[in-house]
């Protein structure tokens, strides 16, 4: 029995945060809400700038909604357990609040990859397909779509949660990163994680490579299609409909490779894995709503629209 007790005996863990200081980091705390409230605010200007212009009612801004929801879901998952340790310097989060964060984190990581991924496809038959477009991309074969991405998601949060509480966790209690993930936690306990690792590499090659693999195969289809076209400015506006999707997915796939593909053995140690975890948990989703509307001529158009009919001139360096 006492054995027993001993092997479950860390209920509470410390979070280190972005770096060791036991002291309050104002200046950091600032600086992240400036990001988080920029990510929250530029994410629901998109959702209204789509949902008021009916000529943004399409497949490609549906998606889109979708992914400014998911950004907002996701960095509000990170940033307000951030933004307390900045401010107050206290650490300590409890077992089932560190699975709890794990699960909504892990939720919405893989559901943003396979949405990265339907948004691609939905560029190659935008462009491959034309005239067959409306009927390929469906209101029925559309929300299929990213409720597969939604319901993947929901797979993998309840895979990862049930395998972190299946350990334990009988000392150390520091949690070396800014927010409870899987990888940090397998770390931290005394049961043996072979199979919940071999779970999260499957997960990682599944729901991480596998929608990569089909972007990069999707933009190579779509590349050949574009230099079949004979005229240089045909070239360049099909290409500019894309520019926006390929740079956040390689914004977010960049950052999120180093983080998770990165040589488990030295995740916990490596300070750069912070500063890149950083990027796809924090930066991309508030850079997402800026690269859409700055790279996008209907979403600027139906931006300056939507602040004009307020009486709201629009800033002209924004758009």
């Amino acid at each position: 029995m006492a054995k027993a007790e001993n092997l479950s005996s860390v209920s509470i863990f410390l979070v280190v945060g972005l770096c060791d200081s036991e002291e309050p980091q104002f200046l950091l705390f600032l600086v992240f809400l400036g990001i988080y409230l920029i990510t929250v605010v530029g994410n629901i200007v998109i959702l209204s700038v789509i949902s008021s212009d009916q000529r943004l009612h399409t497949p490609m801004y549906f998606f889109l909604a979708n992914l400014s929801i998911i950004d907002i879901i996701f960095s509000s998952t990170t940033v307000p357990k951030l933004l307390f340790i900045l401010f107050t310097a206290q650490k300590a989060i409890s077992l089932s609040s560190c699975v709890t964060q794990l699960s909504f984190f892990q939720f919405f990581v893989v559901a943003e990859c396979y949405l990265l991924a339907v948004m691609a496809y939905d560029r190659f038959v935008a462009i491959c397909f034309p005239l067959n477009y409306t009927l390929i991309m469906s209101r029925e074969v559309r929300f299929r779509m990213v409720l597969g991405c939604w319901a993947c998601g929901l797979v993998n949060s309840v895979v990862q949660a049930i395998s972190i509480s299946c350990l334990d966790f009988c000392g150390p209690n520091t949690v070396d990163h800014f927010f409870c993930d899987v990888t940090p936690l397998f770390k931290l306990s005394c049961s043996d994680t072979r199979l919940g690792e071999a779970v999260f590499l499957t997960v990682v090659v599944l729901a991480g490579m596998g929608p990569l693999t089909f972007i990069l195969v999707t933009y190579g289809r779509i590349i050949a299609a574009v230099t079949k076209i004979s005229t240089r400015n045909g070239r360049i506006k099909t290409f500019s409909t894309c520019a926006s999707h390929f740079t956040v997915v390689a914004l977010y796939y960049g950052s999120g490779i180093f983080s998770y593909i990165w040589p488990s053995s030295t995740y916990a140690m490596n300070k750069d894995v912070k500063v890149v975890a950083v990027l796809y948990t924090i930066m991309t989703p508030m850079l997402n709503p800026i690269i859409y509307s700055l790279r996008n001529r209907e979403v600027k158009r139906a931006l300056k629209k939507m602040l004009g009919s307020k009486g709201i001139r629009s800033p002209p360096s924004l758009l």
